[in-house]
């Protein structure tokens, strides 16, 4: 039985979503307090996220941007906002359908259903911009092709993929390579990040691996 999360703040609408959703054979849970909304939705095996934008604390954007971020999990949102920015947004950061408040019911569930059939398999993918990631085996997917990297290149990938936004130090790299920052070999951390930014350019991934001075190795968009 799939899981849908309901993120919607308006008592009234949230029950009433959820009342459609188990009607339709679904299992169905709420947010209900939006601290840290976004790490609660991932502790909880979401199979699909219904999502408002207009939240306290931070936005379903903030929101649609951190779980895309973090795991490829199928967003829905739905608003009452029905401006052509806000849906542009919305898809723009990973969401993948875009509904405006009051909406039948019928549509809804629809879709719902047709993003939960695109979802089938990937629960353990990962997403980048314009590619896919398989944490189980590190299978790269990207422009219609798929290649499965070498383990360590896979660890550093789905490292970098989970800590976006942040600059890594040589220790966190090498724990996800080994296990251990004990004993750290810096040779051998860059023979990896050398042969992994070579191989992301020659799949023509749109981000690059920078060094920050001081700091450590950071994912960021190609200039």
């Amino acid at each position: 039985m799939k899981h849908v999360i309901v993120v919607e703040d308006e008592v009234f609408m949230r029950e009433e979503l959820e009342e459609i959703f188990q009607k339709a054979g679904y299992r169905t849970s709420s947010i209900t307090e939006f601290s840290h909304t976004a790490d609660s939705i991932l502790q909880m095996e979401a199979g699909l996220v219904l999502l408002d934008i207009n939240l306290p604390g931070a936005s379903g954007f903030q929101i649609c941007q951190e779980l895309k971020q973090k795991r490829a999990l199928p967003i829905l949102v739905l608003t009452s906002r029905d401006q052509l920015r806000d849906e542009l947004h919305a898809l723009g950061l990973g969401a993948d359908e875009f509904l405006t408040k009051p909406c039948r019911k019928e549509r809804l569930l629809a879709r719902a259903a047709n993003l939960l059939r695109r979802y089938e398999g990937r629960e353990h993918l990962l997403e980048g911009p314009g590619f896919l990631l398989d944490q189980q085996t590190y299978t790269l997917y990207i422009h219609g092709q798929s290649a499965i990297l070498p383990k360590n290149q896979g660890k550093l990938l789905e490292t970098f993929l989970l800590h976006r936004g942040e600059t890594l130090s040589k220790e966190t790299l090498c724990t996800a390579l080994w296990g251990t920052a004990e004993y750290i070999d810096e040779n051998a951390l860059q023979v990896n990040l050398t042969r992994l930014k070579k191989n992301m350019k020659n799949f023509g991934i749109q981000q690059q691996i920078v060094f920050v001075r001081g700091e450590g190795y950071q994912l960021a968009d190609s200039e």
